[in-house]
């Protein structure tokens, strides 16, 4: 996945966090006024909305960013407001929002966590929406890229691939004699899943061989009992491998009813309150963490552009887009990528920072509950 000058927006500070993080993330539509700014007070200016591919916690630092940016950007004047929307972990909730979307007109952009990117009914969906005059493109998890691509104008988010490579090598290097490991994910047809879970493979190396590849359908019952069933399967079981952000904690509750830690190493994406607590008690070993916070504050600017056909914009956040030819000169120029971090446990852990990506923020468990601290926020 190409790198572009997104690469710097790490360095955002969160500083609007704390009192955002209050709010009801999701809003509703209220009664009319005569301004933009009056519209947008009242609650009824054009909604900027991201439609989530289920609930968690994860999304709170998101909906933190995309209100930051509605302060920083001034969306008020644009007659614009950030909604974040909440979907039921489901392909058919995502297109029943969608198809809801194109028929609105108080609806001028959504950016997408897809939650199936093979699914032909959601890309529909989106293009539905583009062709009413709403601004659509992914966030977080994007459509298949072979086949949907022009169902989004962009995708900003995580490299997956990357980020299950950075995974896997966590891995390896906690194991470096290898192992058989299993995989535990929401929704295994999300493109974020896919590539997450074929990163590790790639990271971690030949000497690891997976077992298992479950998934919950976001259902948190179902998450424990894979836990449960694998190790029951498989009992030489010794590398479990957390891919969405509730899946550590499904791991961990798991492992210790059945006081296997000693056997067991635990890796996973995301670093949720449970999961900070989890490697802060010692059961988990390592985590990939992504910027939700970033992610939502820089595809509310983008979206903001496209609203505006603010060409200049566009330009600058996606370098390889032509203003002159309305068009991308490099196929890949369309993926905006925020960051990543390796977090390790503050003692006894393995990992040397050389052995992952340059770009890869390598932080103890200390540094980074302190960078959270500095921002107000209680997970990432």
């Amino acid at each position: 996945m190409r790198r572009t000058r997104v690469g710097m927006i790490g360095t955002v500070a969160g500083l609007f966090v704390s009192a955002l993080l209050g709010c009801d993330i999701r809003d509703k539509p209220g009664g009319a006024a005569s301004s933009q700014a009056d519209n947008v007070a009242a609650g009824t200016g054009k909604r900027v909305i991201l439609l989530t591919n289920g609930a968690d916690p994860f999304w709170n630092a998101m909906r933190a960013g995309m209100q930051a940016a509605e302060k920083d950007f001034d969306l008020n004047a644009a007659g614009l407001r950030t909604v974040m929307d909440v979907n039921d972990g489901t392909p058919k909730g995502q297109v029943d929002h969608l198809r809801q979307y194109a028929n609105q007109t108080d609806i001028a952009a959504v950016a997408v966590s897809v939650t199936d990117s093979a699914n032909g009914a959601i890309a529909k969906a989106m293009r539905d929406c583009q062709r009413s005059g709403i601004k659509v493109i992914t966030i977080d998890s994007d459509v298949d890229r072979k086949t949907n691509r022009d169902a989004r104008f962009a995708y900003l988010g995580t490299d997956n691939v990357l980020g299950g490579q950075e995974l896997g090598k966590a891995a390896a290097g906690i194991r470096p004699q290898g192992g058989k490991y299993a995989t535990f994910v929401g929704l295994k047809g999300a493109a974020n899943a896919i590539e997450r879970i074929s990163g590790f493979a790639q990271g971690a190396g030949p000497k690891f061989v997976q077992a298992e590849n479950l998934g919950d359908d976001m259902d948190l019952s179902v998450a424990l009992k894979n836990v449960k069933d694998a190790l029951d399967r498989n009992p030489d079981l010794d590398m479990l491998v957390g891919i969405w952000a509730y899946n550590a904690h499904a791991i961990v509750d798991v492992v210790k009813q059945r006081g296997v830690r000693d056997k067991t190493n635990i890796v996973v994406f995301d670093a949720s309150p449970k999961a900070i607590g989890h490697m802060t008690e010692g059961n988990i070993d390592a985590m990939v963490v992504q910027n939700p916070y970033d992610m939502g504050y820089w595809g509310t600017r983008l979206m903001k552009a496209l609203v505006q056909n603010d060409q200049a914009t566009i330009h600058d956040m996606l370098p390889a887009y032509d203003p002159r030819m309305h068009a991308f000169t490099d196929r890949e120029g369309d993926l905006l990528v925020t960051g990543l971090r390796v977090v390790y446990p503050d003692a006894g852990s393995p990992l040397k920072k050389e052995v992952f990506a340059p770009t890869t923020e390598f932080l103890s468990l200390s540094d980074f509950k302190k960078w959270l601290s500095s921002h107000n926020l209680t997970g990432s």
